[in-house]
């Protein structure tokens, strides 16, 4: 951008609350992601990071959602999934959500559905068989026989064929081999070098803040630290809560 224009945040937080009946999960959260970013959002199991995910995608019946949530500077509220896809806005869920009776290249195409160019379509299946070489060796297995490791890395490139422009990722890590995990970093890091902006929600404090350029903590709904990711995996109360360090 020229004429000293600055990037506008993808996603712009602020002020978020979500209550379930009673229970207040969120407590006026803000945050922001800038273009190309790799954020990363940490806690413990509970702090609310999931709730914040799924507040921003409209995803949570039966609570109470108030704030700002904006994408490129626009509102987020009240809009479908299918919406926020052609937004180019994609998630990738807690539990990966592949569809179990579809061949792996038929949830490729489901993810790609919003683009009509089959051209491309066809080149970006190429381009994330390359990324991740298991599954063009498996493209015709249904998903529902894949490994754990192997859906994570199938809703990950499912969710990259919209070509989003901010992808979200919640606890990737979670219920993988180690092998498996540090594979899905691997990959998590090359698509964010690819330019893809990020919000990642993870338990794996160490990995998360390794990967990112930026880091917020999440405690009991309310962010109690955010800075660099460098910083924080120096900073002493990040090290002794979140990376088992004294």
């Amino acid at each position: 951008m020229s004429g000293g224009a600055t990037t506008a945040n993808v996603l712009t937080v602020r002020d978020l609350r979500v209550a379930y009946g009673g229970i207040q999960a969120l407590k006026g959260v803000s945050l922001d992601v800038g273009e190309g970013e790799l954020v990363a959002l940490i806690g413990a199991n509970g702090a609310g990071k999931t709730t914040t995910l799924k507040a921003i995608t409209g995803t949570l019946p039966g609570s109470r959602v108030e704030g700002r949530i904006e994408y490129f500077g626009q509102p987020l509220k009240g809009l479908k999934s299918f919406q926020l896809l052609e937004r180019k806005l994609a998630m990738v869920p807690e539990g990966r959500g592949v569809f179990a009776r579809m061949s792996v290249r038929e949830n490729l195409l489901m993810g790609a559905y919003t683009i009509s160019d089959k051209r491309q379509v066809a080149e970006d299946i190429e381009r994330w068989y390359a990324v991740f070489p298991r599954l063009k060796e498996r493209s015709s297995q249904m998903a529902g026989e894949l490994s754990g490791g192997e859906q994570q890395m199938l809703a990950i490139a499912r969710a990259l064929m919209c070509r989003p422009r901010l992808l979200l990722l919640d606890e990737p890590s979670m219920g993988l081999a180690p092998l498996m995990v540090e594979r899905i970093f691997e990959v998590i890091r090359d698509v964010s070098a690819q330019g893809v902006t990020i919000l990642l929600v993870e338990q794996n404090a160490r990995l998360a803040l390794q990967a990112a350029h930026r880091g917020y903590v999440m405690e009991s709904g309310v962010i109690v630290m955010s800075g660099p990711a460098s910083e924080m995996l120096d900073d002493p109360r990040v090290r002794s809560a979140y990376l088992g360090e004294e």
